[in-house]
């Protein structure tokens, strides 16, 4: 699948957002970009992709995924309010974690 962030207009406005979103987030320019991840959380499984809701275990509603970081230890999965416009990322740990990344 191609790169994209929601509702982004173009390319070149995607490029701007997800720029804005690793710099809020503290995260590392974005070599690889990931479309989805599966993760365990308290014996749960739990999965999501960029345009898809965030799992509701969160508290994000029916808010869509707008960028998966990759910052070393861990993921961040960014939504409005977790991670872009205001709040914490959803943090996700490496261990036992599936990545998908965009083509």
């Amino acid at each position: 699948m191609k790169f994209f962030v929601p509702a982004a207009k173009d390319d070149a406005e995607a490029e701007v957002v997800l720029d804005a979103i690793e710099k809020f987030n503290y995260a590392p320019k974005q070599v690889r970009r990931i479309c989805a991840i599966a993760w365990t959380h308290n014996g749960k499984n739990y999965s999501c992709e960029v345009g898809s809701e965030a799992p509701g275990y969160y508290g994000t509603g029916a808010e869509p995924v707008v960028a998966i970081l990759d910052c070393e230890r861990l993921y961040k999965v960014c939504t409005t309010n977790r991670g872009v416009v205001r709040g914490e990322a959803i943090m996700v740990g490496k261990e036992g974690t599936y990545v998908t990344y965009f083509d």
